[in-house]
């Protein structure tokens, strides 16, 4: 009798523990939704899950195959500042008026309202590791660089042995600044010991910090950026007399305006021995990023937060590696515009899939908060991303803008899932065409030839109605 009463009385105890809980969770409403805004510096598609047979990328390539992969996203401007401020503004260049490295969307548009300060207005723990905004690299690393304060509720500042060895780099173009330089390291030391690995760590313990919390934590890599300073063993899996080099050189250059090109001379003068080993450098910095980039996931993975967090991962721009004889970015050329971008949202249908729309880093804004279902602020331009999470490839008739400035005037570029067409603002009225179906490296400036006319005119009809400006 005595059993029986005391086996009663643990289910009324174990009754009253769960009616208090499901009490307590129907005070508290639906459980948040998390973010893991993972951001990149001067990353291209050169990627395995997008098709790239070199680069050894395991951990950006899982996130690939749980979430959708965009193989047609674009930034809105092909350099830092002006990106970034665009994504975590939600106004497009021609609305911050950030065209440099300089200015501070504070002072142009001083009362807008950022995604992470959304966030935190709507009572998310809100931080930040690592290069969100703008900063200087590598002149900036361990500094808050052109941050902006209202954006956060916590900041981390890791600088790691890349920024104290930098008398041990190597330059091949001595007389540009590390910052926009063909620079590397092979390191000596662990992982956890440079900038990136010290923002992994960092990132991972704010995870374990808040994992009860609703939080909005977005971790910026720095690497690929220049320098390319990785552990000796990313080297090591890219031998330089196996690398090829891009096929595509800039071929008749009389096809494009002056303005088309950044890099003069062509390649900076680097023989084809010098530039393998830039290109070694690069593939390097970009495999111990995503080794990092692994650590954060699996630690996401680990503190069984994946199944209620959107993790949304992109690169502030792409990056030439000698293409038409290119490097780095500020071109309007498909290798600077076009960026790899990756949203997962918990059990999505199209989760797995790749979507062949035209998207822009412009999207991420309005796609996060219409997932976390916070509203989204009047002012944020592009479009949820949500019908393609849903069905990557479902009806969608959105072109990409990106713009890039010149002493000469602004250049101005649309992209469909077709065309290129850009503008530039010269004097001149100089124009390229690119048909990607037939010339996906763009070899082939169509634009004087007879018979596009009508292409250009609708092109140029779409451009004008975008938020973005053209001299008619």
């Amino acid at each position: 009798m005595r059993k029986l009463a005391t086996q009663i009385g643990i289910c009324i105890l174990l009754s009253t523990l769960a009616f208090a809980q499901t009490a307590k969770q129907a005070r508290q409403g639906p459980v948040p939704r998390n973010v893991l805004l993972i951001a990149v510096d001067d990353l291209d598609n050169h990627l395995g899950c997008y098709g790239d047979p070199m680069v050894q990328s395991p951990n950006i390539d899982r996130l690939a195959r749980r979430g959708v992969r965009f193989d047609r996203a674009y930034c809105q401007f092909p350099l830092c500042s002006p990106s970034r401020t665009a994504l975590l503004t939600g106004l497009r260049p021609d609305s911050s008026r950030v065209y440099d490295l300089q200015t501070h969307f504070r002072t142009t548009v001083p009362n807008v309202v950022t995604l992470p300060q959304h966030f935190k207005n709507k009572g998310y723990f809100v931080a930040r590791v690592g290069k969100l905004y703008h900063y200087g690299v590598p002149r900036d690393i361990g500094t808050s660089g052109l941050d902006d304060p209202l954006s956060w509720t916590t900041v981390r500042n890791p600088k790691g042995r890349d920024k104290v060895e930098e008398n041990l780099i190597t330059n091949l173009t001595p007389k540009r600044s590390l910052g926009s330089s063909l620079s590397y390291l092979a390191a000596d030391g662990t992982d956890e010991e440079q900038t990136d690995g010290m923002v992994a760590t960092e990132a991972v313990r704010l995870l374990e910090r808040t994992k009860d919390d609703p939080f909005f934590l977005a971790v910026g890599f720095f690497r690929p950026h220049c320098p390319y300073v990785a552990p000796k063993k990313y080297f090591d899996l890219y031998p330089q007399n196996k690398l090829p080099l891009p096929a595509h050189s800039p071929g008749d250059t009389t096809q494009y305006s002056r303005e088309a090109f950044w890099t003069y001379p062509f390649n900076w003068g680097l023989n084809e021995d010098q530039r393998r080993e830039a290109i070694q450098a690069y593939y390097a910095s970009v495999s111990f990023m995503d080794a990092q980039v692994g650590r954060v996931l699996d630690a996401l993975d680990r503190l069984g937060l994946a199944e209620n967090t959107i993790v949304v991962f992109w690169s502030d721009h792409g990056y030439l590696l000698s293409e038409h004889g290119q490097w780095m970015k500020q071109s309007l050329f498909e290798e600077s515009a076009r960026v790899p971008m990756i949203v997962a949202v918990p059990g999505a249908e199209g989760n797995g899939g790749a979507s062949p729309r035209t998207v822009e880093l412009q999207d991420i804004y309005p796609t996060i908060t219409d997932w976390c279902q916070v509203g989204t602020p009047a002012h944020v331009a592009g479009n949820s991303l949500l019908p393609l999470l849903s069905n990557p490839k479902s009806a969608w008739d959105h072109p990409a803008i990106t713009q890039t400035d010149r002493k000469s005037g602004m250049g101005r570029s649309i992209r469909t899932e077709r065309w290129r067409y850009s503008v530039w603002e010269n004097g001149q009225g100089a124009e390229e065409l690119y048909d990607h179906d037939r010339d996906p490296y763009e070899l082939k400036n169509l634009a004087k030839e007879s018979g596009f006319d009508e292409v250009k005119r609708e092109l140029r009809s779409r451009l004008l109605g975008s938020t973005a400006k053209v001299t008619k």
